[in-house]
């Protein structure tokens, strides 16, 4: 067990060090690209989004589990330059969390899925590429998350799993099914891809898919915790649409 949060840790604190390298060189580019740039158009939008999230969980034992389905909507604004960068800034709620996955455990008569609702906050670098009416771009940077609520959806009585004769102990781990969620605050990085359409200048439309990578925990993670690492890992995909007000 010391080995692996060993390992767990030196790889961990290597992609920490590596993220926020970017966020620090993203900081840094946009600003000194938008300074050089020397004759410009701002543009200053405003929409909401709404899709919808596949979300797991990066737990350490593993937790045999699949993607679960959740949605994600907001509010985002967005600024411009003519030439090729901008920032996005969003407020969202969304849901993550994860689906116990019983099949592996040749037990395909329990279900557990557990819902994280979250409010949460990313100010992404934006880098767009392409014509007055179609163009394609890259969403970069970090984001927080505040934990609103959290609920379980299973067929057996979770709190007492022990007690039951042909579920599956021993080989798989448990701890998660009937503990409180310790850590509400979270903090990542997110990254997606999409393309936008643009209508008669002033209206878009913007088709996204996001990758977003906790890098906090939601229980407590020091060694004498039974997890090592418990992160939020999720897909979204989303429709955006946003009203140019200057």
């Amino acid at each position: 067990m010391v080995n692996s949060r060993l390992i767990q840790s030196v790889s961990f604190t290597s992609l920490r060090t590596f993220a926020v390298g970017v966020i620090v060189l993203a900081s840094l580019v946009v600003p000194c690209r938008m300074s050089a740039q020397r004759e410009y158009s701002p543009n200053f939008a405003i929409g909401g989004k709404a899709g919808a999230t596949l979300s797991r969980m990066s737990f350490s034992p593993e937790v045999h589990q699949k993607f679960t389905q959740g949605m994600t909507m907001g509010l985002a604004a967005r600024y411009t330059e003519e030439k090729y960068f901008g920032l996005i800034a969003e407020i969202n709620f969304t849901q993550r969390g994860w689906d116990e996955d019983f099949v592996r455990d040749e037990a395909p008569q329990f279900n557990y899925t557990r819902t994280l609702n979250y409010v949460s906050i990313p100010l992404l670098t934006h880098i767009y590429f392409g014509s007055n009416k179609v163009r394609g771009f890259f969403n970069l940077g970090p984001e927080v998350s505040f934990m609103l609520s959290n609920s379980i959806s299973a067929n057996f009585d979770y709190e007492n799993y022990k007690s039951i004769p042909d579920f599956p102990q021993g080989y798989r781990t448990n701890e998660q099914l009937n503990k409180e969620i310790e850590r509400k605050f979270d903090y990542g990085i997110a990254g997606g891809a999409g393309v936008e359409v643009i209508v008669k200048g002033k209206h878009s439309f913007m088709l996204e898919g996001r990758y977003y990578f906790g890098l906090g925990n939601i229980y407590k993670d020091s060694k004498r915790d039974f997890f090592a690492a418990s992160r939020n890992q999720s897909i979204e995909v989303t429709l955006k649409y946003m009203i140019r007000v200057k």
